[in-house]
């Protein structure tokens, strides 16, 4: 059995108020890097971790680096688990975006799974390039413990995959910044176990 810890990275700017990231490489703010330092210490209080890897952006990287330092890991950045490409929309507030792209972004919101981004990626095509992505990582970890950081469309995505869904239940689960879903894979079948825990989350000033 393969257990996989699926994490969000934690803050950057552009969360609040809402600006369509994706491949934008930004850094973990001060309460990112705070959030990526008890997502470290909790983990290592619950689970012995085999390998780390995450998306090849910044903010994956260097929360992954955080979640890798106890157990002594190299991160291993993968570009199946990049973000999804926003196209012309990235970079943008979704005010602007409600502005420019208002039919595009009702669809969005309503069934996002019949859409390609203008310029972009569909959700199908996020899920294909994840779930290959996961597929060769639990090939390489047929057994222990696995912590993938990526983003909040690819947690959504590969979640879906697990539960037997398809993207049309894309806005079913919200992965908050460093939130944690804990999945069992044994026998060519996920056993979901908790979706985004934040417990371990708290203000520190």
């Amino acid at each position: 059995m393969t257990t996989i810890l699926l994490i969000r990275h934690g803050e950057v700017e552009g969360i609040t108020p809402p600006r369509f990231r994706g491949r934008t490489n930004l850094a973990l703010t001060k309460r990112g890097i705070t959030q990526a330092e008890q997502t470290r210490d909790a983990i290592s209080d619950r689970w012995v971790l085999n390998a780390v890897y995450c998306s090849p952006l910044t903010r994956c990287v260097r929360t992954a680096d955080a979640i890798a330092s106890p157990f002594k890991l190299d991160v291993m950045p993968h570009h199946g688990l990049n973000d999804i490409d926003y196209g012309t929309w990235q970079g943008k507030l979704l005010t602007e975006v409600a502005q420019r792209w208002p039919n595009e972004l009702t669809t969005w919101h309503s069934a996002p799974h019949t859409m390609r981004l203008p310029g972009g990626e569909s959700l199908y095509e996020v899920l294909a390039r994840a779930t290959d992505a996961l597929q060769t990582i639990l090939h390489a970890n047929h057994h222990g413990t696995i912590a993938i950081v990526a983003h909040d469309s690819v947690i959504r995505l590969l979640l879906c995959h697990a539960l037997g869904l398809s993207p049309a239940s894309y806005w079913l689960t919200s992965p908050s910044p460093c939130g944690i879903s804990d999945l069992h894979f044994h026998e060519d079948r996920f056993t979901i176990h908790s979706i985004n825990e934040t417990q371990h989350l708290t203000e520190r000033e």
